[in-house]
């Protein structure tokens, strides 16, 4: 497929997506929001396609929101209960994903530039990386789905200073502060996303790792552990009698690799998606 703010190659069952306008230090705008969804599409419906890797071209991994039109730039004239903020639905539509999805983030990594990243599942920096929740100096405020993911992953605290300070962090302050999993050197950072994409890919059950992606993601809103729980009993007893069951509990037990079959494009249970109401607003008119 065709992009024009986006590369997207398949690498041994890894979608390897680069944010590319280097020469805008890859700012994002609509088209590059259109074409990411589309791409996360393809990779939902491409069997082939086991693990997700996000970077950017150059130097940056993602400056922000392209200010091409100045202070107007976050000025829209919709109506409000039609207003829906752009970011907030590519992280939407990350947060629903069947596929894992590991950030690369060999750059600066600003505004939306490091909020895309909130619904990924693994983020791993370059040392050359930095980052920047920078909306309070820029008078406006938090968006894609920050206020939701954010404070969950690094506490109220940690998530607070930064929003409110909007100073830029260093890949090791984001380290330390758990926004990142590891920092590496500049030319071992594909490499390492590479490595942990092909476990996945190698070892997992495509089936298995989508319903965990899910359950960890949504148990996060949950009121009280029984609904994890739930979940994870019908989980369970779908499951285990199933072919990829079968055949992983074999292949341990026969010392061999496994090779599971089941596809999270076709072979999902019935009770899947569960209690997630997407409906905004607009929707309901």
């Amino acid at each position: 497929m065709l992009y024009s703010t986006i590369t997207s190659e398949i690498v041994d069952h890894v979608m390897i997506i680069t944010l590319n306008r280097p020469e805008r230090m890859n700012a994002f705008n609509e088209k590059m929001c259109e074409e990411m969804i589309r791409a996360f599409d393809e990779a939902d419906e491409n069997d082939d396609v086991r693990v997700i890797i996000l970077t950017g071209a150059g130097k940056a991994f993602c400056a922000g929101v392209d200010l091409e039109k100045g202070a107007e730039t976050f000025m829209d004239h919709t109506p409000l209960v039609e207003y829906r903020d752009v970011g907030g639905v590519l992280s939407l539509r990350i947060f629903e994903m069947k596929k894992p999805i590991i950030a690369a983030i060999n750059g600066a990594a600003v505004g939306i530039g490091i909020t895309m990243t909130l619904p990924m599942d693994i983020r791993i920096a370059s040392t050359d990386a930095k980052m920047g929740f920078v909306f309070a100096r820029r008078g406006i405020t938090m968006e894609a789905c920050s206020g939701w993911f954010l404070p969950r992953l690094v506490g109220m605290g940690k998530a607070s200073e930064w929003i409110f300070t909007g100073r830029m962090i260093s890949a090791k302050e984001a380290y330390e502060g758990r926004l990142v999993n590891k920092i590496v050197e500049p030319d071992e950072l594909m490499p390492t996303a590479m490595e942990i994409a092909s476990e996945i890919a190698e070892n997992t059950s495509s089936v298995s790792v989508t319903l965990s992606r899910q359950l960890m993601w949504t148990m996060l809103g949950a009121n009280h552990p029984v609904e994890s729980h739930k979940i994870e009993s019908k989980m369970l007893h779908w499951t285990g009698k199933q072919a990829d069951a079968q055949e992983g509990i074999e292949a341990f037990l026969e010392k061999r690799k496994a090779e599971f079959t089941m596809k999270s494009s076709s072979d999902m249970p019935p009770f899947y998606p569960w209690g997630m109401d997407r409906t905004y607003e607009s929707d309901k008119k």
